[in-house]
């Protein structure tokens, strides 16, 4: 079956989740420190589910890799790519706060350890380091009512050589934006002295192997359609960006199991992915507006020809 039907027919809602106001695609505008500097520049995505969490982490364009695989890649443009952001991780709420745990990621190590204090009003969240070291403002992009798919990948394997090929990952739907993270099958080691990938890739650049279970991962951000597909956008994988994230078709509930299959085909060979799940729901009341206290609505209301006289929706 295809996606639409999977989601249509074997619809399966989370009994847990974070606070509905959460759950969407949202794109940072802007982090600030306790250093009095701002990033407005960064591309950064956060796709939340009811329970699992996308994140993807990006430079400018001029200083990303142009479209071409690795192994085409310069020295330093493996250096570029090797300070790219992507992960996938369950989320907790609890105490006003998110957290994050298991999961996976493209760096060795986690350069956001710290949980988050989130709150919303219209179409903007707030991120607050607890230890009031960063603030984020995120946007939410995903702004009317669509479906909602947050699935756990188990593993990819390549059913005609029996090969595993990833394991670990997410794979999220907020309305018209997809987000695919695909784990890498075995973890790269690290010490207490060596945590910085990029410093791996430099003195590694030229290890094959080495560079080949490195980049055997993937976190991809697209925008679309479960009718036309979603084209990616942006990736830890330059040579994806313009591709279908994934294929349309090929989808099986395993009922026995409760877990979603997925089977499709790379040349003459067999791929299938396993998922266990969050949730799966045809319908989520995505909004960029939240409730207002009735005070506050009376006076916004009131004082519409100054305080109104410059909005506009930010996309």
């Amino acid at each position: 079956m295809n996606i639409k039907e999977l989601i249509e027919h074997h619809g399966k809602k989370s009994a847990n989740s974070v606070p509905d106001w959460m759950i969407g695609c949202f794109k940072r505008r802007s982090i600030s420190f306790a250093s009095g500097e701002t990033d407005i520049d960064t591309h950064v995505f956060w796709l939340q589910g009811r329970n699992l969490t996308i994140d993807l982490r990006l430079p400018i364009e001029a200083e990303m890799v142009v479209k071409k695989s690795w192994e085409k890649c310069s020295s330093d443009e493996l250096y570029q790519l090797a300070n790219y952001e992507g992960w996938s991780a369950d989320s907790t709420w609890n105490n006003e706060q998110l957290s994050w745990s298991g999961g996976t990621g493209f760096q060795v190590h986690n350069r956001w350890p710290e949980p988050a204090i989130l709150s919303r009003v219209g179409d903007c969240m707030i991120e607050a380091s607890p230890y009031g070291s960063y603030i984020e403002d995120w946007r939410i992009t995903s702004r009317e009512a669509g479906v909602l798919l947050s699935l756990e990948l188990i593993n990819e394997e390549n059913v005609t050589t029996g090969e595993l090929r990833h394991q670990g990952g997410a794979l999220i739907i907020n309305e018209n934006w997809a987000g695919l993270v695909l784990g890498r099958v075995n973890e790269i080691v690290t010490d207490e002295d060596d945590t910085q990938l990029r410093d791996k890739i430099t003195r590694e650049h030229q290890n094959v192997p080495f560079l080949k279970q490195v980049f055997n991962f993937e976190t991809s951000v697209a925008k679309g359609s479960l009718e036309q597909g979603f084209k990616i956008e942006f990736s830890t994988k330059p040579k994806r960006v313009g591709e279908l994230i994934f294929e349309l078709d090929g989808f099986e509930f395993d009922e026995e199991n409760n877990e979603v299959l997925q089977f499709f085909e790379e040349g003459n060979q067999r791929i299938k992915r396993r998922f266990s799940i969050d949730t799966i729901e045809s319908e989520f009341a995505y909004s960029g507006q939240t409730q207002w206290h009735e005070k506050a609505k009376e006076w916004f209301d009131a004082e519409q020809e100054t305080v109104g006289r410059y909005l506009k929706k930010l996309t």
